[in-house]
């Protein structure tokens, strides 16, 4: 057995463990034996992190479930092999349940092919079905479903007290989770995550990807603002709601209006 390293109390972040970055975050949320993993990563990295976790001397019969954020492939690839070896289920929100049955690569993000992305993704039977407002109890310990879309139909939140596992929300460094609109993201549903999560008491953001962070209401508040600003664009191929510029444009050209 090693020496287990939580982050916070009860809760070890892999990368942390492991001292080298592997990937997406995996969190491992335990009491007393129980245990769940919330997102795993890419399955070239699955026998690492199984081996860890075995050194860290949790029972792999104990694995109460594993947990995808959302259906991307950096987070969800390794789920069907670490779902065999652990003989655990896998829970996920109703709109990432289709793509990770079917091992949809297109969706998923693991073909995209204008940028040489071509990848596998492995099918995987989700038994749970999670939604905002329910409940996931590990031990003693409760985390709260918090359904966060914006950056996925899909983007699931979970609190655990003071604080928020936060998905690909927002980064410490203020960036947030990529907008595609062929990925499901949404604007206005991204901005009212954001803004449920500056409305919220918790203390600690814990990303899918990079270091944790306290939260900060006033970097919040700016970058809702800049995502705001995303909603009025002149590019058709965004996720805008109304492209002001260009009406502004037809009505130039009908006017025979010519550049000043």
């Amino acid at each position: 057995m090693i020496e287990r390293k939580p982050i916070f109390p009860n809760i070890i972040e892999l990368n942390h463990q492991l001292g080298h970055v592997i990937g997406c975050n995996v969190y491992l949320i335990y009491e007393g034996n129980e245990w769940v993993l919330i997102d795993i990563g890419y399955e070239e990295d699955v026998d690492e992190v199984v081996e860890l976790i075995r050194e860290l001397d949790f029972p792999f019969s104990q694995c109460k479930t594993l947990i995808a954020t959302h259906a991307d492939v950096d987070h969800i690839q390794g789920l069907a092999k670490t779902k065999q070896i652990l003989r655990t289920t896998v829970s996920a929100h109703p709109l990432a349940a289709e793509p990770l049955q079917t091992g949809d690569r297109i969706k998923t993000f693991a073909q995209i092919d204008a940028q040489g992305i071509d990848m596998a993704m492995p099918p995987v039977e989700v038994e749970s079905l999670i939604d905002d407002g329910d409940v996931i109890e590990v031990g003693n310990l409760k985390l709260e479903v918090w359904l966060t879309p914006g950056h996925t139909d899909s983007q699931l939140s979970f609190r655990m007290g003071k604080y928020l596992f936060s998905g690909d929300n927002i980064y410490r460094d203020g960036c947030i989770g990529a907008i595609d609109a062929h990925h499901g993201s949404d604007l206005k549903a991204f901005i009212g995550s954001l803004t449920r999560i500056r409305e919220s008491d918790v203390e600690w953001l814990l990303p899918s990807h990079g270091p944790m962070f306290r939260k900060d209401n006033a970097q919040l508040d700016a970058v809702i603002e800049r995502v705001t600003g995303y909603l009025s664009m002149a590019d058709f191929g965004t996720c805008a709601v109304e492209w002001p510029l260009m009406n502004q444009y037809e009505e130039d050209i009908a006017a025979g209006k010519m550049p000043e």
